[in-house]
C-alpha cells in the first residue's frame, strides 16, 4: 500500500482552502484504500492529523458524502462507503444514461465557441493526463474527465439539471475501481469523448444524444469488467 505523504498536504491557511486541502487529502486515501470500507472517520481525528480545526473537517466530509465515497449515519458520524456493488454501478450508470444523454441533446443546441473551447480543453488535458497508479498520479485525468460531463451539463442551461448531475458522483466512483493500478481505460475514453465532442460540435443533438449513450454505456461495461465473478472488485495487478 502507498505511503501517504502527509507533509505534502499542509493547507494554507484560508477556512475554505483549509477545507478543500482536507477535501483533496481524504478523496486521494479513499481512492487509493488507504481508508478501508466501514472505518470511522472521526472529526476530532482528522482535525488533528491535518492540523486543522473541526469546520473544514466537517464541510470536507459532507462534500464527500456527496459523492458517495463516505456515509454518515445518525448518533454514529462518518464512516468509508464499501466499493460500490456491479448492481449499484449498473444503477447509476443507468441514472447516467437518462441524465447525461438528456443534458448532451440541450447542450448541443446551445454549443458556441466558448463551449466548444473548454470541451476541446478537457479532452486534450484528458488525452495527457498521468494515469497512475495512485490517485495523486491520476487525478489529473479524473478532473479532466469530471470537467467535459461537467461543461455540458452547464451548456443545457438548467440548473436543476446541474444539481442532478452534481448529486450523482458518478465518475468518481468509477474510478474508485483504478485505486492501486492507475487508469486502464484511457485510449477508449478519449476516443469517446472525442465522438461526443464531434457530435456536439454539429449542434445536432440526435447525434449528441447517441454519442453520450455509446460513451456511458462503454464505461458501464468496462467498468463491470473491473469485477470478478464473486462480485468483488478485482484485484490490482503487477502493483
Amino acid at each position: 500500500m502507498a505511503v501517504v505523504e502527509r507533509g505534502a498536504r499542509r493547507p494554507a491557511a484560508t477556512r475554505q482552502l483549509l477545507a478543500d486541502h482536507v477535501y483533496d487529502a481524504v478523496l486521494d486515501l479513499l481512492i487509493d484504500g488507504e481508508y478501508q470500507a466501514g472505518t470511522t472517520l472521526g472529526i476530532d481525528a482528522l482535525a488533528r492529523e491535518f492540523e486543522v480545526s473541526q469546520t473544514p473537517v466537517r464541510e470536507a466530509l459532507a462534500r464527500l458524502e456527496a459523492t458517495g465515497l463516505v456515509r454518515r449515519t445518525a448518533l454514529k458520524g462518518y464512516r468509508v462507503a464499501p466499493v460500490v456493488t456491479p448492481g449499484e454501478l449498473e444503477r447509476l450508470m443507468q441514472a447516467r444514461l437518462v441524465l447525461e444523454c438528456a443534458n448532451a441533446e440541450l447542450a448541443a443546441l446551445a454549443m458556441d465557441d466558448e463551449i466548444l473551447q473548454r470541451l476541446e480543453d478537457a479532452v486534450h488535458d484528458l488525452a495527457v493526463a498521468p494515469l497512475g497508479p495512485s490517485f495523486h498520479e491520476f487525478r489529473q485525468y479524473w478532473a479532466a474527465d469530471e470537467r467535459f460531463h461537467l461543461v455540458i451539463a452547464e451548456a443545457t442551461g438548467n440548473e436543476f439539471l446541474q444539481s442532478a448531475y452534481a448529486a450523482l458522483g458518478g465518475t468518481i466512483q468509477r474510478f474508485r475501481l483504478f485505486g492501486g493500478r492507475g487508469v486502464t481505460d484511457s485510449d477508449h475514453c478519449v476516443a469517446e469523448h472525442t465522438k461526443v465532442l464531434d457530435a456536439l460540435r454539429t449542434g445536432d443533438p440526435v447525434r449528441a444524444r447517441a454519442g453520450m449513450a455509446a460513451h456511458i454505456t462503454e464505461a458501464r461495461d468496462r467498468a463491470l469488467a473491473a469485477y470478478d465473478l464473486t462480485g468483488s472488485p478485482v484485484e490490482p495487478t503487477g502493483a
